[in-house]
C-alpha cells in the first residue's frame, strides 16, 4: 500500500509545529542555562529514568528518595527510560538532566519507517514469557531468542501457568530441556500455589528485567504479583480464544520489593506493551542465523561463501543437522524464521 500524500496545507502545519516545538525548547535550554549560572540548581547528582514524557521524565535519585520530575537540557537527546543520568535539583522541587551515563545495553526497536529506535537501556536480562495455555510452538519461542540474542541482553525462558503441566513434563517438558541443553536458563513460574514465584524472585535479585512474549501468557498477572504496590491493569483471557490482550500502556521502571527468602537486591523492571513485543523485520538472514546460538561454530565453514543454507553442497548447516549437533525441529524452525521475512 503506497503512503498518502501529504497536501501542501498538511505539509506547512507539520513543519510550523516542529519549528514551534523547537523554538519552545531552545528557549527551555536558554532559562536552565541561566538558572545554573545563577546557582539555582543544586549539586549535580546520579540518577536513573523510571520514565519518559517527551521533554521531561522522571528520575529517582541514586539510593532512596522520591522521583523528581526533570526536564532536559536542550543538547540531550534520545534519552529512554533506564538510562542512568546526572541531574541538579531545583528551588521548586523540579530538577534538570545535564548529562547521560554511558549505557551497558540498549533495547531497540524499529520506527514506523523501519529506522532502530532505543526504548529501553541498562536490562541486564529479557524474559521470554510463555505458558502452557496458550500452547506455545517452539517456532514462536525461537523468534524471541533470536530478537533478544540480537539485541546482545542475556535471555531468559520463562514458563507460566507450570501447574498445567502433566507430571512428566510432556512435550513442552522435553522442549525445556532442549533448550537447557543449549545454555538457556529456564524459569518455571505458577501463581496457583504458595511459592511459585520463588524461583523467578532469585532469578531477578540484583538485575533490571525486561518481560517480553506473546498476549495471554500471563505477563500482566506475574508483574501484578511481583510488584502488589503498583496498579497494573490486568488483561482477561478469553474463553472461547485462550489469547489475552494489551494491558499496560507507557514503559517504566519499577523496582520490586526485597523478598524474606533472599536478603539481596530485589531487582528491577522495565515494562510496556511497545517492549514485551518486539518483531524480526530489522534483520537479515545472517543475522537470524547467529540468533541460533548452536549454528555459531558452523557459520563460515560452508564451501560456498554465498551459501544459504539450502540444498547447496558443502553446506556446513545442513552436515550439523546431519550428524545431530544440529536439532532438525531447530533448523526448521531457523528456515521457518527465514521464509517469513522473505515474504514481508
Amino acid at each position: 500500500m503506497s503512503k498518502r500524500k501529504l497536501t501542501r496545507q498538511q505539509r506547512w502545519r507539520i513543519e510550523k509545529i516542529q519549528a514551534e516545538r523547537a523554538k519552545r525548547a531552545e528557549k527551555r535550554g536558554q532559562q536552565d542555562a541561566d538558572k545554573l549560572d545563577a546557582g539555582e540548581y543544586g549539586a549535580e547528582q546520579p540518577g536513573r529514568v523510571i520514565a519518559h514524557f517527551g521533554r521531561t521524565l522522571d528520575v529517582r535519585p541514586e539510593g532512596d528518595g522520591d522521583p523528581v520530575r526533570c526536564h532536559l537540557r536542550a543538547n540531550l537527546e534520545g534519552l529512554v527510560t533506564g538510562d542512568r543520568v546526572i541531574w541538579r535539583a531545583g528551588e521548586d522541587g523540579s530538577g534538570v538532566v545535564v548529562a547521560r551515563g554511558e549505557r551497558d545495553s540498549v533495547l531497540e526497536r524499529p520506527d514506523p519507517r523501519g529506522q532502530l529506535k532505543p526504548v529501553a537501556a541498562n536490562i541486564d536480562q529479557i524474559l521470554i514469557v510463555f505458558a502452557v495455555e496458550p500452547e506455545p510452538h517452539a517456532n514462536l519461542i525461537d523468534r524471541y531468542l533470536v530478537a533478544a540474542e540480537a539485541t546482545g541482553i542475556a535471555p531468559v525462558l520463562v514458563l507460566n501457568k507450570a501447574d498445567l503441566l502433566p507430571e512428566d513434563g510432556g512435550e513442552l517438558g522435553a522442549l525445556l530441556e532442549r533448550y537447557a541443553a543449549l545454555g538457556y536458563p529456564v524459569v518455571t513460574t505458577t501463581t496457583a500455589r504458595d511459592g511459585g514465584l520463588d524461583a523467578l524472585h532469585r532469578r531477578l535479585a540484583g538485575r533490571t528485567s525486561v518481560f517480553v512474549g506473546q498476549s495471554g501468557v500471563g505477563k500482566s498477572s506475574l508483574i501484578d504479583r511481583l510488584l502488589p504496590d503498583e496498579k497494573l491493569r490486568i488483561g482477561a483471557l478469553s474463553e472461547d480464544s485462550r489469547k489475552g490482550r494489551h494491558t499496560t500502556t507507557t514503559a517504566r521502571l519499577y523496582r520490586f520489593a526485597s523478598s524474606e527468602q533472599d536478603d539481596a537486591e530485589a531487582g528491577e523492571l522495565i515494562d510496556s506493551p511497545g517492549i514485551r513485543e518486539f518483531g524480526l523485520i530489522h534483520l537479515d538472514e545472517d543475522q537470524v542465523a547467529e540468533g541460533f546460538i548452536e549454528f555459531r561454530e558452523h557459520i563460515g565453514r560452508c564451501r560456498f561463501r554465498d551459501c544459504r543454507h539450502r540444498k547447496e553442497p558443502g553446506c556446513a548447516l545442513l552436515a550439523a543437522v546431519e550428524s545431530g549437533e544440529i536439532h532438525a525441529d531447530r533448523f526448521a524452525s531457523y528456515r521457518r524464521i527465514v521464509d517469513s521475512l522473505e515474504e514481508s
